[in-house]
């Protein structure tokens, strides 16, 4: 990864940020427990694939429809991430692999 591949990173995070902040502030709070939620057990390609950017996309449409973001994503927003995230491959399946591999070769 290179310097400007960093600083286009950066700006495109920023985007994101901001994009965030102008959501209404229900939205944000549950932007910010999705987020914190997907960052413990979510996907291994979260920063750079299009999850994040898709929920800020999904949030803005029911803004602009005027629904409350509840009714959107329900009252659990733990089952909300787990049905974005269910065929994704996440850091607990890679540690999971890892134990596999280590209990195969310890056992030889």
């Amino acid at each position: 990864m290179g310097v400007q591949d960093i600083i286009e990173g950066k700006k495109q995070w920023r985007a994101h940020v901001a994009r965030v902040k102008a959501l209404p502030p229900d939205y944000r709070i549950v932007y910010k427990e999705i987020q914190k939620y997907l960052f413990k057990v979510g996907p291994v390609d979260l920063v750079d694939g299009p999850l994040l950017p898709g929920i800020v996309d999904f949030f803005e449409e029911g803004v602009l429809a005027g629904k409350g973001v509840l009714e959107l994503i329900g009252d659990d927003v733990a089952g909300f991430c787990d049905d974005l995230i269910g065929d994704s491959r996440t850091y607990a399946d890679l540690y999971q692999e890892s134990i596999a591999k280590k209990a195969g070769k310890a056992g030889k």
